[in-house]
C-alpha cells in the first residue's frame, strides 16, 4: 500500500468512518438502558437520562477546543488523545459501581468524543474533492447514523440480562480503531482542493479568525440550523422507550420489552441508510446551482415532518414469544414486519421519513467544506456541533418532561406518541434555515474560491515556499466579505 496512495486514502477514509461510528455507538448505548441502570443504582430513569444530556452537551462544548487544536496544530495527535479519552471513559462507565461514579464516567467519554467528530470531519473533507463531496459524506453521516443505531442495539441485545457488559465491549472496539488510526494517511491541509494543486499548503487558524467565519452567512445558518434539528432528532433517542412500553402495554415482561424497544427502534432508523441518496441529489443539483446541496436538505426535512407525526400513531401489535432468547425475539419481531399489516405500515413510513431527514446530514457538511477554506472547517464543524449539542440535549431533556406532563391526559404508551410527534414540528425552522443558507451560499463559495487561488498564486511565486506571517487567505476573505455585493 503505498504512503499517499489511492489505497491508503481509501484506508484513512474507512478508518474515519468507524472511528466517527464508534463515538456515535457510544453515546446510543444508554437510552435502552436508561432502566436497568437506574434500577441497578437505586435511581429513576429521568438520572441515567441526565446522563445523555450532559454528554451531548460537554461533547459539544470539547469539540470546539479540540477542532481548534487540530485545525491549528497536527490533527493526528490531537485525534488519538480524544480517542483514548473516549476509551477510557466508556470502559469506567461500565465498571461504575455507584451513580455518581458512572455520571463522572460518562462526562470523561464526552470529552474524547468531542475530538473524534470535530477533527476527523476536517481531515475528511481535505481528502475529498469538492465534486464527490455530498456522496462521500453521506458516508461520513451514514456512520453516524449507523452509530447510533449500533449503539441503540448493542445496548439492547447485550445490555438486557447485563447492562455493563456493552459498555465494555464498546470500548474494546474503541482501542482496535485507535489502533487502526495509527496507520492512516496524514492529510495536508486543502490535499484535494483544486485551486491549491501543486502548492504547499499549511495555513492554520488564528484567534482572531471568528468573525470572518461569521461574516459568510451561510456559515451562520448552517450552525443554527442543528439547533432546532437536533431537539427533534434528540427526542428520536426515545424511541426505544416508546417501542418497549407498547411492549409492557401488551403484556410483555421488563427483559423482553427491552429487546422489542432496541430491536424495533433500530429498525425503524434504516432510512438513515438512504442518507447517500440525498447525498447523490446534493452532488447533481449543485452542478447546476450553487443552491443545490441547501435546496435539498430543505425540501428533504419538511417532506419528512407529516410522515414523522403518522408513524407514532399508527397501532402496531407485537407479536412475540415471551421469555424467549435473543435470537427467538429479534426472528419474531423481524418476522412481524411481513405477517403484521401494521408494523410494516410503521416500518415504510420510518424508513421514508428517516430517507428525507437525512439528506440534511451529508449536504450540511459538504457546504461547510464548500464555503470555508481547510484551516477553518474544522472549527465551524465544531461551532455546529455546539448547537447540536445543546439542541440535542434540549431535546432529549424537554421530551422526558413533555412525557412526564402528557402522561396525566394520555396513559402510556400514548403519552411517548403525542410527545415526540410534537417534537417532530422542530424540523420546520430547519428547513427555513437551509433555505436561507441558499440564497448566500453563491457570494460565499465565490469569495472562498477566489481567496484560495489569490493564496496559491502567492505561494507560487514566492521562491522559498514560506508560508509565515499574516495569513493572506484571512486577509483576501476579509476584504472581499466586507465590501462584496448583495450583503
Amino acid at each position: 500500500m503505498t504512503r499517499g496512495g489511492a489505497a491508503h486514502r481509501a484506508y484513512s477514509v474507512v478508518v474515519f468512518v468507524v472511528l466517527a461510528s464508534l463515538d456515535n455507538v457510544a453515546i446510543g448505548l444508554v437510552p435502552p438502558l436508561y432502566g436497568s441502570i437506574g434500577d441497578a443504582f437505586g435511581v429513576g430513569e429521568g438520572h441515567i437520562a441526565l446522563a445523555t444530556t450532559i454528554m451531548f452537551l460537554i461533547s459539544a462544548v470539547a469539540a470546539i477546543g479540540f477542532a481548534y487544536a487540530g485545525d491549528r496544530t497536527d490533527r493526528k495527535p490531537v485525534l488519538i488523545l480524544g480517542t483514548l479519552i473516549w476509551v477510557a471513559g466508556t470502559a469506567w462507565s461500565g465498571l461504575a459501581g455507584s451513580y455518581p461514579s458512572f455520571l463522572i464516567a460518562q462526562i470523561v467519554a464526552s470529552f474524547g468524543l468531542g475530538a473524534v467528530a470535530s477533527v476527523s470531519f476536517a481531515v475528511v473533507s481535505d481528502l475529498i474533492s469538492p465534486r464527490r463531496r455530498g456522496l462521500v459524506m453521506s458516508f461520513w453521516g451514514l456512520s453516524q447514523g449507523v452509530g447510533t443505531l449500533a449503539g441503540t442495539l448493542v445496548g439492547g441485545l447485550l445490555g438486557h440480562a447485563d447492562w455493563r457488559e456493552p459498555f465494555l465491549v464498546t470500548a474494546a472496539a474503541g482501542v482496535v480503531a485507535g489502533v487502526a488510526y495509527l496507520f492512516t494517511y496524514n492529510v495536508p491541509r486543502g490535499d484535494s482542493q483544486p485551486e491549491l494543486a501543486g502548492v504547499d499548503y499549511d495555513e492554520r487558524i488564528h484567534h482572531d479568525h471568528l468573525p470572518l467565519i461569521l461574516r459568510r452567512r451561510t456559515n451562520i445558518w448552517l450552525i443554527l440550523q442543528g439547533g432546532t434539528a437536533q431537539i427533534a432528532l434528540g427526542s428520536l433517542v426515545w424511541l426505544p422507550v416508546l417501542f418497549r412500553a407498547r411492549a409492557e402495554d401488551q403484556g410483555y415482561s421488563a427483559g423482553t420489552a427491552v429487546l422489542v424497544g432496541s430491536v424495533f427502534a433500530t429498525l425503524f432508523q434504516l432510512g438513515g441508510a438512504l442518507s447517500i441518496l440525498g447525498g447523490l441529489a446534493g452532488d447533481r443539483l449543485q452542478r447546476r446551482t450553487p443552491r443545490g446541496r441547501a435546496l435539498v436538505a430543505s425540501v428533504g426535512v419538511l417532506a419528512a415532518v407529516p410522515f414523522y407525526i403518522v408513524l407514532f400513531f399508527v397501532p402496531m401489535e407485537i407479536d412475540v414469544p415471551d421469555g424467549a432468547g435473543t435470537g427467538a425475539v429479534i426472528g419474531a419481531v423481524l418476522g412481524s414486519v411481513f405477517t403484521s399489516p401494521t408494523v410494516g405500515i410503521c416500518l415504510a413510513t420510518a424508513v421514508f421519513a428517516l430517507m428525507l431527514t437525512s439528506a440534511n446530514s451529508p449536504n450540511w457538511f459538504a457546504l461547510i467544506a464548500d464555503v470555508n477554506p481547510p484551516e477553518h472547517r474544522g472549527t465551524v464543524y465544531s461551532l455546529g456541533n455546539l448547537i447540536n449539542g445543546f439542541g440535542r440535549a434540549g431535546g432529549n431533556a424537554m421530551v422526558a418532561v413533555a412525557f412526564r406532563v402528557l402522561a396525566g391526559a394520555f396513559p402510556p404508551p400514548l403519552n411517548y406518541a403525542v410527545g415526540l410527534a410534537a417534537f417532530q414540528l422542530f424540523w420546520v425552522p430547519t428547513g427555513v434555515m437551509f433555505w436561507l443558507a441558499s440564497r448566500t451560499v453563491a457570494k460565499d463559495m465565490s469569495d472562498t474560491h477566489a481567496a484560495l487561488l489569490a493564496r496559491a498564486a502567492r505561494l507560487e511565486h514566492r521562491p522559498d515556499g514560506d508560508v509565515g506571517g499574516d495569513p493572506p487567505v484571512v486577509e483576501g476573505l476579509a476584504a472581499q466579505q466586507d465590501g462584496g455585493p448583495g450583503r
